[in-house]
């Protein structure tokens, strides 16, 4: 069952990568740091095997592939970002605020630790990088240059790395679902909890829209 669904989403993103090009790539990127678990260890692996043998779109490019990739991940970390921002101003609502206030403390003790470090190493971390940008948002960083900056940076090196494993992996690339194999459970699971907090946040309590 995990099987055919994580294969569902898999041929998901490569249709749209096919179709869109650079743009499908921004689309999906965003999506992932936007707080919807939309793996980047797939879109950007592939990006980089159709690197070696151009797609139907017009063909890729490596370094522009990156780019788009990380600036991808940059606009929807500031749109998490600004849906943190919302909700530490009141303006959106939230139910569970116990919970969203045990995240943004462990976010808190992380960035007291690690300081606007802590932003870049986010973007390196699988799960992480999905989510942290919502709490940063109602903690609110420092600086949002620096946020953008350290964002951008962290993601800029993410998407090379797995455009670059496609690229040298070339039609083998798929090789790689061996070792990302062992998060299925852990990317099912944000995909569940994904789709369970949007239908809460859309239909679960009307007093918050």
């Amino acid at each position: 069952m995990i099987s055919i669904i994580l294969q569902t989403i898999s041929g998901f993103i490569l249709r749209i990568i096919e179709t869109g090009g650079y743009a499908g790539v921004f689309l999906l990127m965003a999506l992932e740091s936007a707080n919807i678990p939309v793996p980047s260890e797939i879109i950007m692996p592939f990006s980089g095997f159709l690197v070696s043998g151009g797609p139907p779109a017009g063909g890729f490019s490596f370094w522009p592939v990156v780019l788009v990739g990380a600036l991808g991940n940059l606009a929807g970390s500031l749109f998490s970002y600004w849906l943190g921002y919302l909700v530490r101003h009141n303006i959106l609502l939230w139910n569970n605020r116990d919970k969203v206030s045990g995240e943004v403390e462990r976010v808190k003790k992380w960035t007291e630790r690690f300081g606007d470090w802590a932003v870049f190493f986010s973007r390196l971390l699988p799960i992480v990088r999905t989510f942290i940008s919502f709490p940063l948002g109602v903690l609110k960083v420092k600086s949002l240059w620096r946020f953008s900056f350290f964002t951008f940076s962290g993601s800029f090196i993410w998407s090379a790395f797995l455009a670059w494993l496609g690229l040298t992996l070339g039609e083998n690339w798929k090789i790689l679902e061996v070792y990302f194999r062992k998060f299925d459970y852990a990317i099912l699971a944000l995909i569940v909890v994904g789709g369970v907090w949007w239908l809460w946040r859309h239909f679960g309590n009307k007093k918050t829209l």
